[in-house]
Formats: structure tokens, C-alpha cells, sequence
């Protein structure tokens, strides 16, 4: 199969996933000698319709560490011709002529198919809506867990947070049912809960996971926590103690000594600073992970 744009997390086959781990630890030696120049007559075009720091920065970092070029821009709805109604399709048409590979953030979910329907040169959805998929931020989190724990087969995930719009939560939970024993744990307040296509997903891959609004006796017994962000003003009621699902020392004292502990950042109170000194904190190697992934998945685009 070859790769033609990053969509969504379920194009992605074991044997595909299997290539992009051998090329995401090539692409550590490569950084770790100073880059390469093999790429440098290839442009990437990053477009954002919504802020972004670390995304836009790491794709940015890897296609210079590849010798290639970057195009950027951040709030596009603002600073682009759509500004006088011009649509996706023809921004997207425009821009291809410009460059071997677009990087889109969009603010609608499907925006990254509706892009790839039109364009003449590779799209990579950077995260589409507030409850698509963020499909490379997924392969990141996968590797990371793959190189943590030197296997993704019978892994127990713990997921934490505002889970109905976790893009990440969503494109990973994707993921993670490919492998045998799979065990899922979708920790959230109930109006934040994940969606029920995912679980309709899961049931179809007869993937066990289980629901809940609470931590107790779940982080003492699994392989990771993956913890996220919950704005408390989308709580309908003010009196839920989000502190419950927050990462202090008190849940280091009872999780695994295996264990690890991610989280797709930036974070805020969920994860007190304490917990960064813990070995089994590994949100900041996750983050140095997405470059290797990244520049592996260009260089899968760029190759075919």
C-alpha cells in the first residue's frame, strides 16, 4: 500500500505502521549526525487554520532536519484569500502548485478529506475540528509506547480527560485496536465521555474496554496513562472536582513501576510539575518522538 496523504488513523495497516517504526529509528540516527540534505528540493506548506505551537513546530523541524523547505502560516482564515470567501478546494488547488506536501489544520472535522479530494500533492491532517482525528500525533504516541514498553500487543491504556472532543484520544484509540488484547479505560466526566462511534469501532474489533468517572483502581494496574486536558467551563455543573483526574504524587505511589505516563500537550493543572521527575513520565520524550515520526511519514510520502 502506498502513502498517498495522512487522513485518519485507520488507513494505516500493521505492515505500514511496522515500515514507519524502522524508518522513525533511521530518521534518530540521521538527527543525531546532523540531518540530511536528501530531501532538499522538496517544499512543505504548512496550513493552519488554528493555533498551533507544537504541531506546526515539529513538522517544521523535521522537514529542515530532511534539507527540504517550509512555507507557514498560522490563522490561514484570517490571513487568506477565504477571508473573502474563497473555499478550501481552491486554496488547497492553489497551494499545491506551490509545494510537494501540505500540512493542514482545519477547523472542520473532514477538512483534511475534503482537501485530499482535490489536491495534486500529499495531505497530512494535522487535526481537523474539534472531534476529528490527529492521525500523526497518534503514530507518535504509538512509537512512543512501542519503544517504552517494547511492545504493543495486551497493552491496558488509560485515557483521561475531556475524551468527546480528544482528537488524540480518538485517532489513537484507532490505533491501538489493531493489536491483540488490547484493554481501554475511558476516564472522563459523563458529558466529556468518548463518543459512541469509537465504541461502536471498538465493538466491532471486539477490542474490551470499559467507561468511567473516576481513576480508583484503574491507574494502579495499567501500562499507560494517557492524560488530557478538561476545560472546566464546559462542565455544565460547577461542583465536579476536577482534581480527581489529575496526575500528582499520590497516583505515582500506586501505579505500575513499568508503567508510563503521556500526554499530548500543552498541559495545564492535570499534571502536577512534581511528576516530571518520575521515570515514568514520559509526555516531554513523547513530544521528541514526533519529530523522528514525522519525518519518517514525509519521507513515505516523498518515496513513492
Amino acid at each position: 500500500m502506498n502513502l498517498n496523504h495522512v487522513i485518519e488513523s485507520q488507513q494505516f495497516t500493521l505492515p505500514k505502521i511496522k515500515e514507519l517504526f524502522e524508518r522513525t529509528e533511521l530518521m534518530k540516527k540521521i538527527v543525531a549526525r546532523g540531518g540530511t540534505k536528501d530531501y532538499e528540493n522538496k517544499i512543505m506548506a504548512n496550513l493552519f487554520y488554528k493555533p498551533s505551537t507544537r504541531t506546526r513546530f515539529s513538522f517544521a523541524s523535521a522537514m529542515y532536519r530532511l534539507g527540504g523547505k517550509v512555507m507557514t502560516t498560522e490563522q490561514a482564515g484570517e490571513f487568506s484569500s477565504e477571508v473573502e470567501g474563497e473555499k478550501l478546494e481552491d486554496t488547497i488547488r492553489i497551494i499545491a502548485h506551490y509545494s510537494d506536501v501540505i500540512v493542514l489544520r482545519h477547523v472542520e472535522e473532514g477538512g483534511a478529506e475534503r482537501a485530499a479530494s482535490v489536491s495534486t500533492v500529499p495531505i497530512i491532517n494535522a487535526g481537523d475540528g474539534s472531534g476529528g482525528q490527529h492521525p500523526t500525533q497518534a503514530l507518535l504516541d504509538l512509537y512512543t509506547i512501542y519503544s517504552e514498553c517494547n511492545t504493543l500487543d495486551g497493552m491496558s491504556v488509560a485515557f483521561i480527560g475531556a475524551l468527546d472532543t480528544g482528537r488524540t484520544v480518538r485517532s489513537l484509540a484507532y490505533l491501538l485496536s489493531k493489536y491483540d488484547r488490547t484493554k481501554l479505560y475511558f476516564i472522563a466526566p459523563d458529558e466529556m465521555q468518548i463518543k459512541p462511534d469509537i465504541l461502536e469501532y471498538l465493538d466491532k474489533r471486539n477490542v474490551s474496554y470499559e467507561l468511567a468517572n473516576t481513576t480508583k483502581g484503574i491507574v494502579n494496574r495499567v501500562d499507560v496513562i494517557y492524560q488530557t486536558r478538561i476545560n472546566q467551563n464546559r462542565l455544565k455543573s460547577k461542583k465536579i472536582d476536577l482534581s480527581v483526574y489529575n496526575i500528582d504524587s499520590d497516583v505515582l505511589k500506586v501505579m505500575k513501576n513499568d508503567a508510563i505516563i503521556m500526554h499530548p500537550l500543552p498541559r495545564s493543572v492535570e499534571i502536577s510539575h512534581e511528576v516530571d521527575s518520575d521515570h515514568r513520565a514520559k509526555y516531554f520524550r513523547q513530544s521528541e518522538n514526533g519529530i523522528y515520526v514525522r519525518m519518517a511519514l514525509l519521507t513515505m510520502l516523498f518515496d513513492n
